[in-house]
């Protein structure tokens, strides 16, 4: 029996991603398999469906849950409220509960200056980041308030520092940062514990971040005091559990995740 036994998390950009050395390669996935070693069952969404596959064939097999793929996609051009509501929809019909939300996905053109960057740029980070973490909040939160419930979103140090190439990225970080800090003034009377983590984990995204723009990634990415990156299951992943265990039930605030230290800003 784990902390999280027969509850149900729905986590936004979890496909299976690796390294270029095999490891995990994805917040979202490493939160995944931190959720389904705690016995939680799971409902990932993504853009890739190949990776989704990925993900629920290994979770499924090495930890015995049960796992609902969504292909889902959040952008300018879509229904996005029906796209999310048909999420929470076959959610319900699967688990008939929804206990943690975690917003992950977030997609983004970094590298690109502010001067240079495109409207559909632009739109492209907002869509996959803010619009979607309102969007699934809005949508679970009836559910949520039922089960007592849990909402841990990402935001980013390029918001909070500035970093360069990266204005769409950060733009849409600091909405969802403001966005959290409302959600958890607004729903705390109903028990629904809200955070926001802001991690530095090396991930494929970030390795090919660095092959795409080395000047960028040199700028902006900093090796951590304690002289690695986060670890995507064993350390943020770990966070997250934490978050929605009993512990933590009525703790809302802000996990920092930078600079190699981890802790709890109410």
């Amino acid at each position: 029996m784990g902390f999280l036994t027969g509850k149900t998390a729905i986590i936004t950009g979890a496909g299976r991603a690796v390294l270029s050395d095999g490891r995990c390669g994805s917040i979202g996935y490493g939160i995944a398999a931190a959720y389904a070693k705690e016995g939680a069952n799971l409902v990932i969404t993504g853009r890739n469906l190949k990776k989704l596959e990925d993900a629920k064939e290994e979770l499924e097999r090495l930890y015995g849950i049960s796992v609902l793929i969504m292909q889902a996609d959040v952008n300018a051009g879509a229904d996005n409220e029906a796209v999310v509501a048909g999420v929470v929809e076959k959610t319900m019909e699967a688990f008939g509960r929804i206990d943690v939300l975690i917003n992950n996905a977030q997609a983004s053109a970094s590298g690109v200056t502010l001067a240079d960057h495109t409207t559909e740029q632009f739109n492209l980070a907002l869509y996959s980041g803010l619009y979607a973490a309102f969007y699934y909040m809005k949508a679970c939160y009836p559910h949520l308030k039922e089960t007592k419930g849990t909402v841990i979103n990402f935001a980013s140090g390029a918001g909070l520092f500035g970093n360069f190439g990266q204005c769409a990225y950060a733009a849409a970080k600091e909405g969802i940062r403001g966005l959290t800090r409302v959600a958890a003034t607004e729903w705390a009377k109903d028990g629904v514990n809200v955070n926001i983590i802001c991690p530095l984990a090396w991930t494929a995204q970030l390795e090919q971040f660095e092959k795409a723009y080395p000047d960028a990634f040199k700028e902006n990415v900093k090796m951590p005091p304690a002289g690695h990156y986060g670890d995507s299951e064993l350390e943020i992943g770990r966070v997250c559990v934490q978050l929605a265990s009993e512990d933590f039930k009525y703790m809302t605030g802000e996990t920092i995740t930078l600079e190699g230290g981890m802790g709890l800003r109410p």
